[in-house]
């Protein structure tokens, strides 16, 4: 038999973003947005040298922070906002049924990860494996799930003779190839359950993309995971492992 014991999940929190206190609600048209303004009468933003880079405002007025036991205030274009975000850490998934090595099976398992960004441009979340193969058990691996096109495919499909793992993405703000219109990924709006199954890489491949803030609730974000040893396939028995690295960046 062929246990699919658990995934290894490493994950890494999105670079800090920094963003002004804004003084006035900000602006946009159809060519330009402005989040953040400041009234003032001079400053520059890139004055420097080979030792220094300094960044300067005159004439503002209620700069400073203020603050109590509920809240705290950092007042002024320069004292700045300091923007966040986070990553929730699910435990190891355990991959079921046990597959068997000669009759072959399909094993799956999901975890959620639950993202938080006050990011006024929001964020992306993208997944990669630490291995290629990402699943193996010293040294046999099953391959890395292949899609019949550049897109995810719609309904999950595994040669009777091959042995392969893959995934797919569910939740809001998921990336466009992992939306369908029915019968199809990378077309449509729907996020259709336990469709749109695409191989993992070792680069990063974007599963998440949102251009809005979703502090304080966050957002949750489920990746779901299937192997499969095919009828006619004969795939050594062992535990296998996958080391899947996620990753959150506020944009």
């Amino acid at each position: 038999m062929i246990e699919l014991r658990k995934i290894f999940s490493i994950f890494l929190l999105g670079v800090l973003t920094l963003f002004p206190f804004a003084e006035t609600q900000g602006m946009q048209s159809s060519n330009y947005k402005i989040d953040q303004d400041s009234i003032n009468f001079g400053g520059t933003e890139d004055s420097g040298s080979a030792g220094y880079k300094m960044s300067d405002t005159m004439g503002e007025v209620g700069t400073g922070q203020g603050s109590s036991a509920s809240y705290v205030l950092n007042a002024g274009y320069r004292e700045m906002f300091q923007g966040y975000i986070s990553i929730s850490s699910p435990g190891d998934v355990a991959m079921i049924p046990a597959i068997g090595g000669i009759s072959g099976g399909v094993g799956n398992g999901s975890a959620v990860w639950n993202v938080k960004t006050d990011n006024p441009a929001g964020y992306q979340i993208s997944v990669k494996s630490a291995t290629s193969p990402a699943l193996q058990s010293g040294s046999n691996s099953f391959a890395d799930y292949t899609s019949s096109t550049a897109n995810p495919d719609y309904d999950w499909s595994v040669n009777t003779s091959s042995a392969e793992f893959g995934y797919t993405v569910e939740g809001n703000n998921a990336d466009s190839k992992f939306l369908d219109d029915g019968s199809a990924c990378g077309i449509g709006t729907g996020n259709t359950a336990d469709k749109c199954w695409f191989g993992f890489s070792t680069s990063d491949q974007l599963i998440v993309n949102s251009s809005a803030p979703n502090h304080p609730s966050g957002t949750d974000t489920t990746i779901k995971f299937r192997a499969e040893s095919g009828t006619s396939h004969s795939q050594p028995g062992g535990t296998y492992t996958a080391t899947i690295i996620v990753t959150a960046v506020a944009l």
